[in-house]
C-alpha cells in the first residue's frame, strides 16, 4: 500500500523523524485555517500518489493564510498524470540550505534490504545514478543484523555528506531504520532530506510503501486505505480474502496458484489477439475451491460489466478436480441468474477425469469444458469476442 505525502510525514513524526508542521485540507477554506495555525508561510503540495507535482503545478509556495487559500483552491481538483487531486498537504515552508536523498526499500533480487543515501537530493535518484554515481551510497543490509550506529556514519560518508552533519543524518537513517521495520514497509523514501540555515536536518518530503502481506500485525493500517480511491470490485474482493487484480480486458480469468493464474494471463493475452481481447483480470482462489470461494470468484468477475467470457484453470493438487468441479457447480446454483456469461473450464492434474465428469453431467448450459490451456484460452477469447 502506497501512502500519501501527509501520511508518510505523521508515519515519520510517530517514530521520532524529524519533520515540520504540516495538515491536510480537503477545501480552500480548510488550507487557509491550517496555514494561518502555521504562521502563514507554508508549501501548498497536491496529494496523489504518483510523481512530478512540482513540474505539473501541484506543489506552490504560499505568502500568507489567504494566499494558500488561492493556492490550494488552484491545486484542488488537478489533474496530475491521470490522478484527480482531492486533498492537499499544507507544509510549514522552511529555509533550506541543502537537499540530500536517503532510501531504504526492499531488494528483492539479493532477497535483503538496500540504503540508497546521496549527498545530492531533490531529484530523480536515478538521474543522481546515471549522473554523479559516486555521490550515491548502495549498501546492503541484513534483515538479521540491522543497522549499528558504526555503518550509518559508513553509508553516511559513502553518501558524501558533509562531516558536520554526519551524525545528525545517520541518527536520522537510525530513526527511518526503526520506522521501516515496524511498520513492515518495503519502502522509505526521503526525498528531500534537508539541512535548514539554521543546522537542522529535516525529512521535507516522504514516500512510504507498505507490505500488505503483514496487514495483520497492523490494524491501524487500514486508517490509511484510501478506498475512495479503490477499484469497487478489488475491494469487494478484498473483502472476501480474494487476491484479484482488475485489468483491462474482457476475458475473466480464476485459476489456483498465483504462477499459474499469470501463465493462464499470457495465453489468454497471446489467443485473444486474434479476437482483439485482453485478459479482465488477475483472480488467484488459492490452494482451496470450495463452493464458496468459487461463487466468491465468480461473482466479483461476473459483477465486471467490461467481462464477456470467463475462463476456470485449474491445476489439481491437494485440492482435487473433483472437488473443483463440485465447487463450480454449487457456485453456479448460488449464482443462479448473476450468472450470464459463458465460462471455460480447463481442469487438470489430481482427480481430473472424476472432475470432468461431475461437470458433463451437471450440463451447465453457460459451461464449456477443454482439456488443454491453449485450447481453452482460445475458446474463452472467441466467446468473449462474440
Amino acid at each position: 500500500m502506497d501512502l500519501f505525502e501527509y501520511q508518510a510525514r505523521d508515519l515519520f513524526e510517530a517514530h521520532n523523524i524529524p519533520v515540520l508542521a504540516g495538515a491536510v485540507a480537503t477545501t480552500a477554506d480548510e488550507a487557509e485555517q491550517a496555514a494561518a495555525s502555521m504562521g502563514g508561510k507554508v508549501v501548498v503540495k497536491a496529494q496523489v500518489k504518483v510523481g512530478g507535482r512540482g513540474k505539473a503545478g501541484g506543489v506552490k509556495l504560499a505568502e500568507d493564510a489567504a494566499d494558500a487559500k488561492v493556492k490550494a483552491s488552484a491545486i484542488l481538483g488537478m489533474d496530475i498524470k491521470g490522478h484527480t487531486v482531492h486533498k492537499v498537504m499544507i507544509a510549514q515552508a522552511a529555509p533550506i540550505a541543502e537537499e540530500y536523498y536517503m532510501a531504504i526499500l526492499l531488494d528483492r533480487a539479493n532477497r535483503n534490504f538496500l540504503v540508497m543515501a546521496s549527498v545530492a537530493g531533490g531529484m530523480e535518484i536515478e538521474e543522481v545514478a546515471h549522473t554523479s554515481p559516486e555521490k550515491l551510497a548502495r549498501v546492503g543490509i541484513d534483515p538479521n543484523v540491522g543497522i549499528s550506529n558504526e555503518q550509518a556514519l559508513e553509508i553516511v560518508k559513502a553518501g558524501q555528506f558533509p562531516a558536520d552533519i554526519a551524525q545528525s543524518v545517520a541518527d536520522v537513517l537510525l530513526k527511518l531504520w526503526s520506522a521501516f521495520v515496524a511498520e513492515d514497509a518495503t519502502l522509505m523514501e526521503i526525498n528531500p532530506l534537508v539541512k535548514t540555515v539554521d543546522g537542522r536536518i529535516i525529512a521535507l518530503d516522504g514516500k512510504v510503501t507498505l507490505d500488505d502481506n503483514a496487514e495483520f500485525r497492523h490494524p491501524s493500517h487500514e486508517a490509511l486505505v484510501d478506498h475512495a480511491a479503490a477499484n469497487p470490485l478489488e475491494a469487494a474482493a478484498k473483502e472476501k480474502n480474494l487476491n484479484y487484480v482488475k485489468l483491462d480486458g474482457e476475458v475473466g480469468i480464476i485459476g489456483n496458484g498465483a504462477g499459474l493464474v499469470m501463465s493462464t494471463l499470457d495465453v489468454v493475452a497471446y489467443a485473444g489477439e486474434k479476437y482483439g481481447v485482453k485478459p479482465a483480470n488477475f483472480l488467484d482462489i488459492g490452494g482451496g475451491a470450495s463452493a464458496e470461494v468459487m461463487a466468491n470468484g465468480l461473482s466479483i468477475i461476473l459483477g465486471d460489466p467490461d467481462v464477456r467470457s470467463v475462463f476456470v484453470n485449474v491445476f489439481g493438487g491437494i485440492t482435487a478436480c473433483d472437488a473443483v468441479a463440485n465447487g463450480i457447480v454449487q457456485a453456479l446454483e448460488i449464482l443462479g441468474d448473476k450468472a450470464t456469461k459463458p465460462i471455460v473450464v480447463r481442469l487438470d492434474g489430481n482427480n481430473v477425469l472424476e472432475g470432468r465428469r461431475i461437470l458433463n453431467e451437471a450440463a451447465h448450459p453457460l459451461v464449456q469444458q477443454l482439456d488443454t490451456m491453449d485450447g481453452a484460452a482460445a475458446k474463452a477469447a472467441e466467446l468473449a469476442a462474440k
